[in-house]
């Protein structure tokens, strides 16, 4: 698995620029060295009750809180949904 690692950031412009993603197949903004469980809580999803494919491998919970969200990250978020 690729999991995202953290990086010095070279200046202080960097910091401060968007970075894009792909979530679900459409571009979005977001700040650089976002945690996924924060990228979660912008989208408003309950984090209980969504897998996540992050660069088109599962991401199992336990790494969530260790993942950084970099430019051109692909993420397939699903929401489970109860019912019957």
């Amino acid at each position: 698995m690729n999991y995202a690692v953290i990086k010095p950031m070279s200046s202080s412009s960097e910091a401060t620029r968007p970075i894009t993603l792909s979530v679900n197949g459409e571009p979005h903004q977001c700040a650089p060295n976002l945690y996924l469980p924060d990228l979660l809580q912008q989208l408003g999803m309950n984090p209980r009750l969504v897998a996540v494919e992050y660069n088109g491998e599962i991401l199992h919970r336990q790494f969530w809180e260790a993942t950084i969200m970099q430019e051109g990250d692909r993420l397939e978020i699903v929401t489970i949904v109860g019912g019957g």
